[in-house]
């Protein structure tokens, strides 16, 4: 129902080209995304996806780098834990799947 689904939020500069790489298969795989790669603290980014009401942030870090995946806080500012990418994906779509059918598969 939002927007935009899940923002992207990278640590350094140096997780840059994996999250353009995460951002690339959310989008293939039909996720409202966006990538927020700006040079600010980490704290700032989460602040302003919470107030725009983006109901998954998804942090990456040196961690979700070497282990292929993301760390998602919800918009609650809930940290879910590490989880792979496709297992992200997945999650979405089974999400939207529950609430267009009102929680009835």
């Amino acid at each position: 129902l939002a927007p935009v689904q899940t923002r992207i939020l990278t640590i350094t500069d140096e997780q840059h080209d994996y999250a353009q790489g995460v951002y690339a298969r959310l989008l293939e795989n039909g996720i409202r995304a966006e990538i927020d790669v700006r040079n600010e603290s980490l704290n700032l980014k989460i602040r302003e996806a919470q107030l725009q009401k983006i109901p998954y942030m998804l942090v990456i870090g040196n961690k979700e780098v070497e282990e292929g995946g993301v760390a998602p806080r919800l918009l609650s500012g809930k940290n879910t834990g590490f989880i792979t990418v496709d297992n992200f994906i997945e999650k979405i779509k089974n999400t939207c799947n529950e609430e267009r059918t009102g929680g009835k598969n």
